[in-house]
């Protein structure tokens, strides 16, 4: 797909944009519009951006000139996806009511020029709903982006909660665009979730996400692991880890089991917890580690993309920031995906391994010796580089041109407007 703008742009007008991140389970969403947040503020001069989000990793990331944030009250979707207070002794409604009107009070003093929505049209439980009538009726040229991952849930589930919820008639009266950081030929959503022609005609499909490449390079990490030339490392991140702890105990118990033959076939392991797994399961992992030669544990890092790089094999999740770090640097991977409380990972899984990216282990079937056994026939395949070569990662460059065409689109409107008023 062609470039729509110069990826540098120029205005005489500051720019402010608003960014709700929808933020209940993990640190996928945040990481990746942080990702977003960064990308816009390199290719649009004079930019300013509000991130909202209740993530309890914020203060963890670095953020550039340009970008800050305000905190909400952390939330917690658990594997039954229903929605709690993660940390204040409050009831849900009281807490749903601090952060919308923590979020409009944030819409009127800001006055943005585009909001950009991460995959709730309305927000956590309609939170959004205050605030986007504000902003229609009090600053109509304000524009309207959601952001969409490649994969909500299943067809049947995904169409039940947005007709549950009027997300298909709030999209088609509120939204501009709705900028999808995937490929159809993965998961073509328009279709699967049955989307209007109204809504379908302002669908861009603008390809995976490239993550820069890292703090530190591939020699820098080895060396400070000890890892020597003649020596494999296999990464193994559960992502934000709070439901972690089965993969990486059934990874321990198979180094376990299989000492002699990592031991031979110089085999490291690298493992990251993750932040919001808890502190007695990382306890327990802490304690098997140390009875394993080879095996280096810790419990988070910001910058993943570097012990990805280093990696000759990773055993994840399916989750999108994870995979896509993965596949972008072409690596061996074999998935375990996340099936609660949404299947968005594992239809991601499935549609990925039939394509022959990864290896895929349903969670149901997961144990020591299966995973061994994919461990170490995928080890000594080729590296699956020519099957990345077809996916397009050119996500960053293609939202950043859309949201360009918005911003420049309210601008000259504004300007207009204002030229008008004065010659009257």
């Amino acid at each position: 797909m062609a470039r729509i703008l110069p990826s540098t742009v120029t205005t005489s007008k500051y720019q402010r944009i608003m960014v709700y991140s929808h933020d209940a389970y993990g640190l996928g969403n945040i990481s990746r519009m942080l990702s977003i947040c960064k990308y816009l503020l390199k290719s649009i001069s004079n930019l300013s951006i509000l991130l909202i989000s209740g993530s309890p990793m914020l203060q963890s990331f670095r953020l550039p000139q340009g970008l800050d944030y305000i905190k909400l009250p952390c939330l917690n979707r658990g594997s039954s996806g229903e929605m709690a207070v993660k940390y204040l002794n409050a009831d849900i409604e009281s807490i749903l009511n601090l952060r919308s009107e923590l979020i409009l009070a944030a819409a009127k003093n800001y006055q943005p020029d585009l909001v950009l929505v991460d995959k709730k049209p309305s927000g956590i439980q309609g939170e959004l709903k205050s605030t986007i009538d504000y902003l229609k009726n009090y600053l109509p040229n304000t524009k309207f982006v959601l952001l969409l991952r490649d994969i909500l849930d299943t067809p049947e589930k995904t169409i039940q909660e947005w007709h549950k919820e009027n997300y298909y008639q709030i999209v088609e009266s509120t939204y501009d665009r709705l900028l999808v950081v995937g490929m159809p030929e993965i998961f073509d959503l328009v279709q699967e979730y049955q989307f209007s022609q109204a809504i379908a005609s302002k669908v861009r499909f603008c390809g995976y996400i490239r993550k820069d490449s890292g703090l530190k390079n591939r020699r820098t990490i080895r060396q400070e692991l000890g890892i020597k030339s003649n020596e494999k490392l296999v990464l193994v991140t559960p992502g934000g880890g709070e439901d972690g702890y089965y993969l990486i105990n059934n990874y321990l118990t198979g180094v376990a089991q299989n000492q002699a033959y990592f031991s031979q076939q110089k085999i490291r392991s690298l493992i990251f917890c993750g932040a919001e797994m808890s502190p007695e399961q990382q306890q327990q992992i802490y304690q098997q580690a140390r009875q394993l030669p080879g095996v280096t544990t810790l419990e988070f890092t910001n910058d993943l993309m570097s012990y990805v790089n280093t990696a000759d094999m990773v055993i994840s999740m399916c989750g999108y920031n994870t995979i896509t770090e993965v596949l972008q640097k072409g690596k061996k991977a074999i998935v375990v995906p996340r099936t609660k409380p949404g299947q968005e990972q594992l239809i991601r899984a499935q549609a990925m391994a039939k394509a022959g990216l990864i290896k895929m282990i349903h969670p149901n079937l997961l144990n020591s010796n299966l995973l061994m056994e994919t461990l170490f026939s995928s080890l000594d395949k080729v590296d699956n580089s020519n099957f990345i070569n077809h996916l397009d990662f050119a996500g960053l460059p293609r939202v950043a041109d859309y949201i360009s065409m918005l911003l420049f689109d309210s601008f000259y409107i504004e300007q207009s407007s204002n030229v008008a008023l004065k010659s009257a």
